[in-house]
């Protein structure tokens, strides 16, 4: 019988909450050029040159705050996401690693060998995709397969903004905020426009055609902020949210170049300035909490919220290791492996 292994990939963390640490983590992060897509020299001048001198101290007390006893806290719930498929699927070999950081894309791959996997499927959890997320994630992972030397049959679990094995959990899990009034907030993690425009193959279509990202074509088929809207949009009917009880924005800018708008803090204060003063604030492009949940939302964002008049505000957990999310992810797992096109893309169940 062919050994199956998946490797779930995810963005990464730093090993320890101090400013070396996350001085390592940050370098290995931003110099890769899906990041920043800036010419090389430009590039290392902006990393090394301005943002390795300070980003570092003013956000490692950022990551004492939210880390866990186990550890960051994006990496104790991968772990405790990989014990828990290893239990339901025992002949499946499961690991997971760090686009960036500890485990890193090799440390995986080479626990997947050790386990003699045969068949291996790469799974960024990325449910929207964007190149430097899954993109990024899938190149490096098969740079390591061929340093490696090894060539399992392959497979490739690449976007799933719409599946419903993701979808309804996430649904479940805004429920009770439905129920209390609040005002959802669907707050996505930002890219730069350039990184958007990357993916429209007919350079006519982002950003020159009135609704760009509502409007599915081929053109926007691998469009993050086409499946961003997709997301919102199936988890809003799912609950079935009117107009004015949902809004979209995007976090975690960095730099002067034009990001997707509107951005998260916009969007709380214009929504504390219209006297909702209830929200719920959803982060749908992670799976697992991290900095830019536990801290960016959940203190920064908060404070915003509240100094602009807002009074209920809460961030809703990522889905980590709940188990109907668990049964998810071991939903998607098996019908990769059943069913991959040419390109290796799980077949998606495109939102009508």
């Amino acid at each position: 019988m062919v050994r199956r292994g998946v490797l779930l990939i995810n963005v990464g963390t730093p090993e320890e909450p101090t400013e070396a640490s996350v001085r390592t983590y940050l370098r290995e992060f931003l110099l890769d050029p899906d990041v920043i897509d800036l010419p090389a020299p430009l590039r290392h001048l902006l990393v090394r040159g301005i943002i390795l001198r300070t980003r570092p101290k003013r956000i490692a007390p950022a990551y004492a705050k939210i880390w866990m006893d186990e550890g960051a806290p994006l990496r104790v719930h991968s772990d405790r996401m990989v014990a828990a498929l290893q239990e339901r699927e025992g002949d499946l070999a499961v690991a997971h690693a760090f686009r960036y950081g500890v485990p890193s894309m090799q440390q995986g791959l080479e626990a997947l060998r050790a386990e003699g996997v045969e068949e291996l499927l790469l799974a960024p959890m990325f449910p929207q995709h964007a190149e430097a997320t899954t993109g990024s994630a899938m190149r490096r992972a098969e740079e390591v397969l061929n340093e490696m030397g090894w060539s399992p049959t392959l497979h490739r679990l690449d976007h799933f903004e719409t599946e419903p094995e993701y979808v309804e959990p996430l649904a479940a899990s805004l429920r009770e905020a439905v129920d209390d009034g609040a005002h959802i907030l669907f707050s996505y993690h930002g890219l730069p426009l350039s990184h958007v425009k990357r993916t429209d193959s007919t350079r006519s279509h982002c950003q020159k055609v009135d609704d760009c990202c509502t409007t599915a074509c081929s053109a926007n088929a691998m469009c993050y902020a086409h499946h961003c809207h997709m997301t919102t949009t199936a988890v809003v009917e799912a609950l079935g949210l009117p107009e004015d009880r949902w809004s979209l924005s995007y976090q975690s800018r960095l730099g002067p170049v034009k990001w997707l708008t509107p951005a998260s803090t916009t969007a709380v204060v214009d929504l504390a300035k219209r006297g909702v003063t209830n929200v719920a604030v959803v982060a749908p492009a992670f799976v697992v909490d991290g900095l830019e949940t536990l801290e960016e939302l959940e203190i920064e964002l908060r404070e915003t919220f509240i100094e602009a008049g807002g009074e209920v505000f809460r961030v809703i957990p990522c889905l980590n290791d709940e188990p109907t999310w668990v049964d998810g992810v071991q939903s998607l797992i098996e019908r990769a492996f059943a069913v991959t096109d040419r390109q290796g893309v799980l077949p998606q169940t495109r939102h009508a």
